[in-house]
């Protein structure tokens, strides 16, 4: 077997999410780096890697033979779960795509995706709708994870079906339930990045004129400053909100 993979800090964060001992399908596998590293760390027996395009299966097929690790990694051509067969694995990963799309994907093999003990989720996009999606489904937020990578915030989240339904608040919705209660460094940071840019198109929309239009937009901002608030004060007082600028 070849060196140990190395994965970016955004795909270790959902490999190190599976639970040990779990068999595991990736669906859009891209390369394969996260099916190789968690067979290789002894994480994971077997994967199965799959993705809707060719030219990122022949890719991940390269590097699991490299890997040496053929025999223990099946790499198959599959749009979402349609190639899946119920029972093949207890993990399901979905990671890197727009959270419309994940949902899709969920929602269309319904009872597949009911049939894994746990989903990993890296939900690209529309992340408070997807957050949504899953309490709709019955599905209970079990941990969640927030980094930042090369300029850009990243939400990883481990689903389960808990047997209790998680009720979200607006805000949580938005920021993630255990970001929030956890007081993540990552959100925080997020939050003062969300908010400063805020403040910017703030000051370029009132600018800009007097319109019904221009209105609406800045009605439509304060409205997430408010939240972006509500999310930052379980943080206390280190950071002057009020200083950068007053919410009427």
């Amino acid at each position: 077997m070849s060196g140990r993979t190395i994965l970016s800090a955004r795909m270790q964060t959902v490999a190190d999410m599976v639970t040990w001992g779990n068999r595991v399908v990736d669906v859009g596998c891209d390369h394969g780096y996260v099916s190789i590293y968690l067979v290789q760390s002894g994480k994971a027996k077997r994967a199965l890697a799959m993705d809707i395009n060719e030219g990122p299966l022949l890719r991940a097929g390269e590097h699991v033979k490299e890997a040496g690790l053929l025999p223990y990694i099946e790499l198959r051509r599959s749009d979402g779960l349609l190639a899946f067969e119920k029972g093949e694995a207890d993990t399901l990963i979905c990671a890197g795509m727009g959270g419309r799309l994940m949902q899709r994907i969920l929602e269309r093999e319904m009872d597949k995706t009911r049939s894994f003990k746990e989903l990993i989720l890296q939900p690209q996009s529309e992340i408070p709708d997807f957050r949504r999606f899953i309490a709709n489904m019955g599905y209970s937020i079990v941990d969640e994870d927030m980094i930042l990578e090369d300029g850009k915030f990243y939400t990883v989240m481990k689903a389960a079906e808990t047997g209790n339904r998680m009720e979200l608040s607006e805000t949580e919705a938005r920021f993630g339930p255990l970001l929030l209660r956890r007081k993540h460094p990552a959100l925080k940071q997020f939050l003062e990045a969300e908010w400063e840019n805020s403040l910017k198109l703030k000051k370029e929309l009132a600018a800009a004129g007097d319109s019904e239009r221009l209105h609406q937009r800045l009605s439509k901002l304060q409205k997430e400053m408010d939240y972006l608030m509500k999310g930052m004060s379980l943080y206390g007082d280190d950071y002057d909100w009020r200083g950068k600028e007053a919410i009427s």
